[in-house]
């Protein structure tokens, strides 16, 4: 195979890409500006997000000893973190206008006969970020970094513009597509948690303020422990190894919402520990550590350990809606039992709580609404997953 052609083409391109330095593509740009006289909104840029407005938690503008030692980034330019170039710090600025970040980023555009497109996908690329790391200066103590006159001695094969056009017009509309399928995803949490508040009764009232249509009267205040049973399970000892390895999975809290168990019990495990079993569709509720209140719904049939609480209403007793309502109840449980938010919960503490029940037709009602609507999230997130192992393997087979 010819290494200077990439393993995925578009048809109608056959050349071998040319190997060029970065400096013959990009320019360093320096335009510094005062944000306040120019009335240009201040923003940073992140790993994870690019480009991004500054928030007030991350606002450093007290740090700039000079207000005007801010750069301007224009539309169309490039901005990247020299000290974080090895992770991926670099973005494009894609909107119509033009912000203020701070001094110490790079800023720098393409020179004519490149395409913008093209090179915002390469630049974030495995590819482009091993480079990085073989280039980058500094000690071994110190963070390494990659100036501009580092990053332009650089080089790279890349194809002609008119390849370089297909490939970068490919990636934005696949980013475009991932960035609907967040918003989507995002969206529809956001109108969960709104139906949460609202189709639960307040503190102190007794009905919801949002209600299917024939449903009147008071919800009834009752103990999680009148409407369910509940029990936690237990660890066998980690020293005897014929405990483990066997075919029963084992679900730690971490595991509540998955299908798959990182340990396994052998039934021997199972009958000499306090370890439990629980039923596919059973109510899980972390106790401990960092996924205290989590709730969820085993996928599988398996045992639970200490750290999970089961909860199996009783009959006439909906299951989804009181996994909805545990749901809704996790900030004010954690702030109520929880210092900072840090520390374990007890099975008798959340047995004890208050929860307010309506007729059993209407429990039905209200969990099958939110059944349907985290089917709907959980969707957007498997089309979001697919779409970014897509673009992970693009990455792969359409750069040398």
């Amino acid at each position: 195979m010819n290494s200077n052609v990439p393993e995925i083409r578009f048809m109608g391109f056959t050349d071998a890409w040319v190997q060029r330095a970065l400096g013959e593509v990009f320019e360093q740009t320096s335009e510094y500006v005062n944000p306040k006289e120019d009335n240009i909104e201040l923003w940073s840029l992140t790993v994870e997000k690019g480009l991004t407005p500054k928030t007030e938690r991350y606002n450093r503008e007290f740090l700039v000893k000079k207000e005007d030692s801010f750069k301007t980034v224009f539309p169309s330019e490039f901005i990247y973190n020299p000290m974080n170039m090895t992770l991926g710090a670099i973005d494009l600025n894609l909107m119509a206008k033009k912000v203020a970040v701070s001094g110490y980023y790079i800023t720098m555009r393409t020179k004519e006969g490149f395409d913008d497109n093209y090179f915002s996908v390469w630049l974030k690329s495995p590819k482009a970020i091993k480079l990085y790391k073989l280039y980058a200066t500094g000690g071994l103590l110190e963070k390494q970094r990659v100036q501009f006159s580092t990053l332009s001695s650089i080089c790279a094969v890349m194809p002609t513009l008119s390849e370089q056009t297909a490939i970068g017009n490919f990636f934005r509309t696949l980013d475009n597509c991932i960035a609907i399928n967040q918003r989507k995803h995002d969206g529809l949490k956001k109108l969960k948690a709104a139906y949460l508040q609202q189709m639960f009764p307040q503190a102190g009232e007794r009905v919801p303020r949002v209600r299917f249509g024939g449903f009147v009267g008071d919800w009834e205040e009752r103990k999680l422990y009148d409407v369910a049973e509940t029990y936690s399970g237990g660890t066998p000892s980690v020293g005897e190894k014929g405990y483990y390895n066997g075919i029963i999975p084992f679900i730690r809290s971490a595991e509540i919402n998955s299908d798959q168990t990182e340990l396994f019990l052998s039934n021997e495990g199972l009958q000499n520990s306090s370890a439990k079993m629980v039923d596919a569709g059973t109510i899980l509720y972390a106790l401990y550590g960092a996924t205290s209140g989590e709730v969820g719904r085993s996928k599988i049939v398996g045992a639970i350990n200490q750290a999970i609480l089961a909860i199996k209403p009783k009959d006439s007793y909906n299951s989804e809606f009181i996994a909805q309502w545990l749901r809704r109840q996790k900030a004010s449980i954690v702030s109520t039992y929880l210092q900072g938010g840090q520390g374990n919960l007890s099975a008798s503490i959340i047995k004890e709580l208050n929860i307010n029940i309506p007729s059993p037709e209407e429990q039905t009602i209200i969990g099958n609404f939110f059944f349907k609507l985290d089917m709907q999230i959980e969707t957007q997130e498997q089309k979001n997953e697919i779409l970014k192992r897509l673009k992970a393997a693009y990455l792969q087979k359409m750069f040398v």
